[in-house]
């Protein structure tokens, strides 16, 4: 009974979800992280993330159909959160404002922040967290390449969205075009809503504050900053409801692939280790050779030869070493005391 209640145990959910943290992250504490490792990983992932959008626009034309087909599967689904929020957005600028505010800011503000705090204080868990981030960011990257999804604010105005971002730019410091900053909406991919991972990592964010945090405040900072970005990427109109719930899937796959990618990871460095010390060990081998090639010493010899040219021709020459000339009985050891008796 006792071995069945734990299968039990272990079958669970939470369960799964708290060995894959301690198992999967525990060799996190013994690796010696360090920040000019992890910042330059962080930033490439982002760099490979900002490129890929700029790269991926694809054709405008299917990115509209793409974003107009989800309009109808939400109303064949009768989901239509995206026009009453948006109307209050724009009726309303006290909310609007704040929002557009949250929208082109804290997506990457709180990310960051977070993965310093973990890096800093959890150590322990800081990789599984990377890990799972840039997994589902990469994952991401594959859905605004193989499917470009037009936002709701650039539609056409007979559906009934308004650009908050566009109304209110004179607020901010993006520009009319994208939350780019102004002048540089031109570089964007504006057709990249699908998946919304400004819902994914706000997602991300949340569970570190809940999983982590150790105040209620905190806790409760990570269950409300998911559910506000979601609020607010549709009432800005830069995102349909479905674009939040397939970054929340994009998330829980690459929850799922984490351990996995450590695993892969952790083999490669380790192929990559084992092939520099063996490329040191022969270079070090090397460099033996040539310099103790025709020059032994032997023990106690600072100098090769060092003994002949103190004590005359060695033993292979047929003389006996003696001690040294106004040596002391003491000093010539056993030898001495032999050869006086």
């Amino acid at each position: 009974m006792p071995q069945t209640d734990a299968r039990r145990s272990e079958a669970a959910p939470g369960a799964w979800l708290s060995r894959w943290t301690e198992l999967r992250t525990s060799a996190a504490s013994r690796s010696g992280l360090r920040w000019w490792t992890e910042l330059p990983l962080l930033l490439m992932v982002y760099a490979s993330y900002s490129a890929g959008r700029l790269l991926a626009r694809g054709d405008t034309a299917s990115a509209v159909d793409h974003g107009l087909e989800i309009l109808r599967i939400e109303k064949a689904l009768h989901l239509n959160a995206e026009h009453p929020l948006n109307r209050l957005f724009t009726r309303e600028a006290w909310l609007g404002v704040p929002a557009d505010f949250w929208y082109a800011s804290l997506h990457y503000l709180v990310t960051p922040v977070i993965l310093v705090w973990l890096f800093r204080s959890r150590a322990v868990r800081y990789r599984a967290a990377r890990t799972w981030l840039m997994t589902s960011t990469m994952i991401g990257l594959i859905g605004f390449t193989l499917l470009p999804t037009c936002p709701p604010r650039l539609l056409s105005a007979g559906y009934g969205f308004v650009d908050t971002m566009a109304q209110y730019s004179s607020y901010g410091w993006w520009g009319g075009q994208a939350s780019a900053p102004r002048g540089l909406g031109g570089m964007t991919n504006q057709y990249a809503a699908m998946p919304s991972l400004h819902v994914g990592w706000s997602l991300w964010c949340g569970v570190m504050l809940w999983r982590y945090g150790r105040t209620r405040v905190v806790r409760l900072a990570g269950i409300a900053y998911p559910l506000i970005t979601t609020i607010v990427v549709m009432g800005t109109a830069n995102h349909y409801f479905l674009d939040a719930v397939a970054g929340a899937a994009v998330m829980g796959v690459g929850l799922l692939l984490t351990p996995y990618v450590m695993r892969l990871t952790g083999r490669v460095k380790a192929l990559l280790a084992a092939r520099f010390a063996r490329a040191a060990g022969a270079s070090s081998s090397a460099r033996s050779s040539i310099v103790s090639g025709g020059c032994q010493t032997s023990t106690g010899e600072r100098i090769p030869r060092q003994r002949e040219s103190r004590t005359g021709p060695g033993p292979e020459q047929g003389a006996e070493p003696g001690p040294e000339p106004g040596a002391s009985p003491a000093d010539a050891g056993e030898g001495a005391a032999a050869a006086a008796r």
